[in-house]
Formats: structure tokens, C-alpha cells, sequence
């Protein structure tokens, strides 16, 4: 039985029940933070450079967490944001602007979520938010009535930047409306792809997609899965049928007179709503966010959390996942992507057991099945010297007790080189 208690803290400044937060979690964060081993690993000072350099207001508030967290530079550094490792979540949101609201699921295993709600008022405003890597936010709203939440964009791209629940949580500390919130994000680089939407009380919106690779998109869609534009991921597009679940709130959203609320309850029904709790992909929670009225839910089958600014209670809400119980019908299209060709069960099979590999922390199994879909996708997977390079990778990840990062970098590199040369 998976269960997870979400924390409603309510803490002005950074104090004792911060410091409660991070002790708590800190020792799961710093083994996935170090996972990475020595590849792509900047030191402090350069982590602490590049803070300064894009997010300098946020300086005062770093420097205090560091205070709190003690004399661990890990954490020093991990609290920068710069560079962690990556990580692949699901996630939908849509936006309705007649009546400012934005909905979001997350999805993710529950054992790697924080189940922290925190009310903050670290630098004038106040937030309230989930929270994530201790200082970052997944899906927030201030008391300026803007909300900023993410769904990841189905991209394997890695590249230099700031983790993105440091960037919104950002956003939300120092922006007050989507004019300010989008150009921030346009300035600010993610070591990952996202889409992120952001909504103020006026009911402007905007989603944006961001990359390492490209220029920020400002887009005017409403709503937002795990793709940007065509999927070029088809293993995760399948597995997350990321195009079902945004035709889906397309047309919800194109349904006449469709009620906020009826849109906040299709998150908790299929194809929105996913149980694959133990792969690692369940639905963890869906928000639902109204700056205007600066009030706030947290909604799972049969339990609601409300708070506001106004009325926001601490407390524990204890949740039961449960991937068995089927899900409510829903009325919608019938409709599957036409996507690139995969063999569907493998590819299922394959995030079946990532998902069961990174949320039980087992870094061999992790490392392998990561080391396989690159040497598959090059088209190199039965090659003699690939099998040796493959149990070489697994003995280093058993003997280091984590992934050797910077050996699967080096195999990409030069699997791509030989296939480009052989193509030549």
C-alpha cells in the first residue's frame, strides 16, 4: 500500500520548520543529487556564480537556507539549483481564463515527493506551493494572484541550467503578473524541457516551452502534457500517451458552457488521472489554483485541502494510493496518436522497470536499463563490443554504488559518432 502525508506548514521566513524539512529529506536529495557522479558536477563556486548571475535576488534567501542547513557544501550546492541530475515526471494542466483557474496533475511515485504544502513569505510576497528539492516549487500561486506550475516536455535533452522547480519558485517569489513571470523565463536557461504555464488574476495566461537546445516558445495554448510540438520521444509519448491527454483537454476546454469545476473533476478521472503508482508515473495529487480569490486545492479520490491566504491551516492529510481501483467512465473521443513506430510492450515493459528502478533506488538496474534504450535507439543493441561495454557499465555502477554518469556520456558520444560515420 502506498500512502504519502502532505504537510500544510505555514512559515514566514526561513526557520526551525524549514530546517524540520531538510533533515527529514535531505538524505534521499543528497544520494540522488550525487547519483550523477563526477560528470557534469561544476563546484560551488561556480553553482554559486551562476545563481548570482541569473536569479541574484534570490541570494539573500539561498544564503539563509544554506545557514540552516548547516556545513554541508552538497546541500550548498544543491541549493543552488544549477545542474541537478535529471528526472522525468508526467504531469497535464489547463487554464480557464473567464474565471481565473489553473488545474494540474502530478505525476510521479509517490515515495520521491516531498508532500509538502508550504505558505512562505521569503521575500515579501506570500506563496503558497508544493514543494520540491527543498527550495523549488512544482505548482505554486502568490499573493499577487500569479500562478506558475510545469509538466515535463517528453524530451531527452540535457544541457546547462537551473533545475526548473528553483526557476518557478523564482518566478513566484519576484513576479507578480504573466507580463513579468514570461520575462523571466525567457532569460532564465533549464537543464531540462518543460512546459510552463503561468496565469494571473486578471486571467492572463501564457505556456511556454523551454529547453536547453532552443529559444523559449510563448505560446497562447491552454493546455499542456509531456511533448512540445511533435513528440520526438516515442518510447515516453506511448507510455504517457501524452497526445491522448491533450486532445482530451482540448476538448474539454472547447465544450460550451463547461463549468470550472467540471474541468477540475476530468483530472481525477481517466485519461487524466494514472495510477501506474509503481512504475513510477501515478497521479500524486491534482491542484487547483484561483488567484483572483487567492484560494487553492489539493484534490485526490474523496479528500480535498483547501486553503488561501486568507485561511490556510497546517496540518497532516494522509493519502492512499491504490493503482487496482478502476477509474470513473468518462466521455470522450476515442482516439490513438499516430506516432513513430515502437514495439509497444517493449517500450512499456522498458519505463515499466525504469520507473520501478528509480523510485527503489537501485542504481545498477537503473544504469542498465538507461545503457540498453541508448544502445537499442542507435540501433547497436546485439553488437559484440556493446554487450562488453554494457557489462562493464553495469560492474563500474555496482562497484561505485551509483551511476557512472559520466561512462554513459562518453558511450552516447561515441555510439553516435560510429553511427554518423557509418552513415556517412
Amino acid at each position: 500500500m502506498l500512502q504519502l502525508h502532505f504537510d500544510s506548514i505555514y512559515e514566514a521566513n526561513p526557520g526551525p520548520k524549514w530546517q524540520k524539512l531538510f533533515n527529514t529529506h535531505w538524505p534521499a536529495y543528497k544520494a540522488w543529487f550525487q547519483s550523477k557522479g563526477l560528470a557534469n558536477h561544476p563546484d560551488l563556486k561556480t553553482c554559486q556564480e551562476e545563481l548570482v548571475r541569473y536569479m541574484p535576488e534570490l541570494l539573500p534567501t539561498y544564503e539563509k537556507l544554506c545557514e540552516l542547513a548547516g556545513n554541508d557544501l552538497v546541500a550548498h550546492r544543491f541549493l543552488t539549483g544549477w545542474q541537478p541530475p535529471a528526472y522525468i515526471t508526467g504531469c497535464s494542466q489547463a487554464v480557464a481564463v473567464d474565471e481565473p483557474q489553473l488545474v494540474r496533475n502530478y505525476d510521479y511515485h509517490p515515495h520521491l515527493s516531498e508532500g509538502t504544502l508550504l505558505n512562505s513569505a521569503w521575500n515579501g510576497k506570500h506563496v503558497i506551493a508544493v514543494g520540491d528539492c527543498l527550495m523549488g516549487v512544482v505548482d505554486g500561486m502568490n499573493s499577487d494572484g500569479l500562478v506558475a506550475s510545469l509538466t515535463f516536455g517528453g524530451r531527452k535533452v540535457v544541457g546547462k541550467g537551473f533545475g526548473i522547480p528553483f526557476i518557478l519558485r523564482y518566478v513566484l517569489e519576484f513576479c507578480s503578473n504573466v507580463d513579468e513571470a514570461v520575462e523571466k523565463l525567457k532569460k532564465i536557461p533549464s537543464h531540462m524541457a518543460y512546459n510552463i504555464m503561468v496565469l494571473d488574476k486578471t486571467g492572463a495566461y501564457k505556456m511556454l516551452q523551454i529547453a536547453p537546445d532552443h529559444e523559449v516558445k510563448v505560446t497562447d495554448m491552454k493546455v499542456s502534457t509531456n511533448h512540445q510540438g511533435t513528440p520526438d520521444w516515442p518510447a515516453h509519448a506511448n507510455f504517457s500517451k501524452t497526445l491522448l491527454r491533450e486532445k482530451f483537454l482540448n476538448e474539454l476546454l472547447a465544450k460550451p458552457k463547461q463549468s470550472n469545476e467540471e474541468i477540475a473533476q476530468a483530472f481525477l478521472n481517466s485519461p487524466l488521472f494514472n495510477r501506474q503508482y509503481s512504475d513510477g508515473f501515478g497521479t500524486i495529487y491534482t491542484s487547483v489554483y484561483h488567484p483572483a480569490k487567492g484560494s487553492m486545492q489539493l484534490r485526490w479520490e474523496g479528500e480535498t485541502l483547501q486553503q488561501s491566504f486568507d485561511a490556510f491551516e497546517e496540518g497532516k492529510t494522509l493519502i492512499t494510493y491504490n493503482e487496482h481501483v478502476p477509474t470513473a467512465a468518462v466521455t470522450h473521443t476515442q482516439w490513438e496518436p499516430k506516432m513513430p513506430e515502437v514495439a509497444e510492450a517493449e517500450s512499456e515493459n522498458y519505463w515499466t522497470e525504469y520507473g520501478k528502478a528509480w523510485a527503489s533506488g537501485n542504481p545498477t538496474q537503473l544504469a542498465l536499463h538507461v545503457a540498453k534504450t541508448i544502445s537499442q535507439a542507435m540501433g547497436v543493441a546485439e553488437n559484440e563490443n556493446m554487450q562488453k561495454v554494457l557489462e562493464m557499465f553495469t560492474a563500474e555502477t555496482k562497484k561505485r554504488g551509483q551511476v557512472p554518469w559520466e561512462m554513459l556520456a562518453d558511450m552516447w558520444a561515441s555510439i553516435g559518432k560510429g553511427v554518423y560515420e557509418e552513415r556517412k
